[in-house]
């Protein structure tokens, strides 16, 4: 048996072998891992970046802009009185019944029109034949003949409606009264007018505010809000119910809101 060595040193752990190989993929490693780090460095964080600020309606927009809105109102007075009237027959026989129901209704449609009434303003809405009962029995026929009239004089609306419901007589009912404003033509272009108006003054408070001048239009985009019928209620009327009613027709408003982008100069 060889002994050992007295003064041989003695080694312990691990011995770790260095080639050429690894050093040269140590040295790739390093350098990746530099250039990622100079990347992220050059590279703006997004949660430090100050917001994009655009005066009008994006940034993405060529010319600088400044989007206002302003709104016009024109009071106008009521002037048509739209009424809906209906005549009833009964009788045991359809055909009887459809005839009074006839007579009737064309009593009241040549009261109308003799008051003034267009005959394009007159038309008839509805025609129904129901067959009813009396205790427990077929008892007839009923009659429903509808129509329409639109009464463009409000100062003769009262005597119109008399007139219809006398030539109807009992057979008559009114089923409705509404009046509206209905040629807003005028009032429209004078409202658009006072909206435009009040855009081009808001659009020169906030540019003389911000040290600039406004510019072209860009855009207009516009709401037209007409008034709505108002109605006045439906009744079975008697000829001296109706003989002086007097149609107090007051206003409406038609109101337009536009919509104006305008170029800063």
């Amino acid at each position: 048996m060889t002994e050992p060595v007295a003064n041989e040193p003695r080694h312990t752990g691990m011995t770790i072998a260095v080639n050429g190989r690894t050093v040269a993929i140590t040295a790739v490693t390093a350098l990746a891992i530099l250039a990622a780090y100079l990347l992220g460095t050059a590279r703006p964080s997004v949660a430090g970046a100050a917001p994009a600020t655009a005066l009008g309606t994006s940034a993405s927009t060529a010319d600088t802009g400044i989007t206002v809105t302003g709104t016009g109102k024109v009071t106008g007075t009521p002037d048509t009185l739209r009424v809906s009237l209906s005549v009833t027959a009964r009788n045991p026989d359809v055909d009887a019944a459809l005839a009074s129901a006839n007579k009737s209704a064309k009593a009241v449609q040549d009261a109308l029109l003799a008051e003034g009434v267009a005959a394009k303003d007159l038309k008839t809405s509805d025609l129904s034949i129901q067959r009813y009962t009396s205790k427990g029995r077929p008892g007839g026929y009923v009659v429903y003949e509808s129509m329409t009239a639109s009464v463009r004089d409000l100062a003769k609306a009262g005597a119109v409606l008399s007139a219809a419901v006398a030539a109807g007589g009992n057979a008559v009912r009114i089923d409705g009264v509404s009046i509206s404003l209905e040629d807003t033509s005028g009032l429209v272009a004078d409202a658009r007018k006072g909206a435009i108006d009040e855009a081009e003054a808001k659009a020169e408070q906030y540019a003389a505010a911000a040290g600039r001048s406004v510019g072209e239009v860009q855009s207009i985009s516009e709401v037209v809000q007409s008034p709505n019928p108002r109605y006045l209620g439906s009744f079975a009327a008697s000829t001296s119910a109706l003989d002086s009613v007097p149609i107090q027709a007051g206003s409406q408003d038609v109101v337009v809101q536009v919509t104006v982008v305008y170029v800063l100069a």
